[in-house]
């Protein structure tokens, strides 16, 4: 998996206004649909600016930022999921 990339994702929307994702789609290096549960997550979103790992800038207020546990041919691995409210787009990033 290159590092980032379009998912789609299945996620749950609390009344509190919480978003939790479930479930991450993404297409893997042969262009190939591959489905991951999320086993764990943190929610990273922050109120004010930030700046992204690649050096962009960033308003907080419409980016949730989440960092995820999916399992991979029984391995753990961690992702960086961006979910922008403003285009209603999810990214995803490999971290490890």
């Amino acid at each position: 998996m290159t590092n980032e990339r379009d998912a789609d994702v299945i996620c749950q929307h609390n009344k509190d206004g919480t978003i939790i994702p479930l479930k991450i789609r993404i297409k893997d290096d042969d262009g190939e649909s591959q489905t991951y549960s999320i086993k764990s997550y943190k929610d990273l979103s922050t109120k004010g600016d930030f700046v992204l790992p690649n050096g962009v800038g960033i308003s907080g207020r419409h980016l949730w930022s989440f960092e995820c546990k999916i399992q991979v041919f029984n391995l753990l691995k961690r992702i960086r999921l961006f979910y922008n409210t403003v285009d209603g787009r999810w990214k995803v990033q490999l971290l490890e």
